[in-house]
């Protein structure tokens, strides 16, 4: 136990032996310090009464990535998959623009895309890197 050497000076031989001797005895204990000092309290821990699991919950995936329906287009160029989580689709769209070389080499930020992307964004022949996201959202169904 830590204590700090302006109180100990404040403390008398006997308030020392009852402080010692109550806080040993008792799970929580006030002594009551010299002049208008604060008391001090002394708290014990009790053992958890719920056995510690060796296994984590596994829970239900949220938001991104619950698995959603998806729209025909987007299952034509996923491969045929009904449902899929947003980020395993975006990852899918990503790896074809990489495979195909759709950046534009002068910038790298706006997609060009060919006959499968335009079907799933809209039909337009350029996509900045930030517009996929919100393109794809009516390809998952509620």
């Amino acid at each position: 136990m830590a204590v700090s050497l302006r109180f100990f000076s404040t403390f008398s031989a006997v308030e020392m032996a009852s402080f010692f001797n109550s806080s040993s005895s008792s799970s929580s204990s006030s002594v009551r310090l010299g002049g208008n000092l604060p008391s001090v309290r002394t708290a014990t821990f009790a053992a958890s009464s719920k056995p510690a699991t060796t296994e984590p919950k596994k829970r239900e995936p949220r938001g991104i990535m619950k698995p959603r329906r998806v729209s025909p287009e987007m299952q034509a160029f996923l491969g045929g998959l009904p449902e899929i989580p947003r980020t395993q689709a975006l990852k899918f769209i990503w790896a074809h623009i990489k495979q195909h070389n759709l950046q534009d080499p002068e910038d790298k930020k706006v997609i060009i895309c060919d006959e499968k992307l335009k079907n799933i964004f809209g039909g337009r022949d350029r996509v900045g890197f930030l517009e996929i996201a919100g393109l794809i959202s009516p390809h998952f169904l509620k």
